[in-house]
C-alpha cells in the first residue's frame, strides 16, 4: 500500500518525530510507513489522516492485486 505521508509531512513542515508523537507511534514506524515497508493498521491510518485533516483515502492508496 502506498501513501502520501511524506508529502503531507513536508507540505505541513512536520518532522517524523512530531508526527510520531502526535499519533502515538515511534519515529521508526513513520519511517517504515513512508518507505512502504509497513502497512498501517486501520486505527493508525485513521489517526494519521485525522492529524492532516484528510480522509484515509486521501492519504493511503489502496491498490487491488
Amino acid at each position: 500500500m502506498n501513501n502520501k505521508i511524506k508529502d503531507l509531512r513536508k507540505k505541513h513542515s512536520v518532522t517524523q518525530d512530531e508526527l510520531a508523537n502526535a499519533v502515538d507511534v515511534t519515529r521508526q514506524t513513520i519511517i517504515s510507513l513512508e518507505s512502504g515497508k509497513y502497512n498501517a493498521s486501520l486505527q493508525l491510518a485513521h489517526k494519521i489522516s485525522k492529524y492532516f485533516e484528510k480522509t484515509i483515502e486521501e492519504v493511503f492508496i489502496f491498490e487491488e492485486d
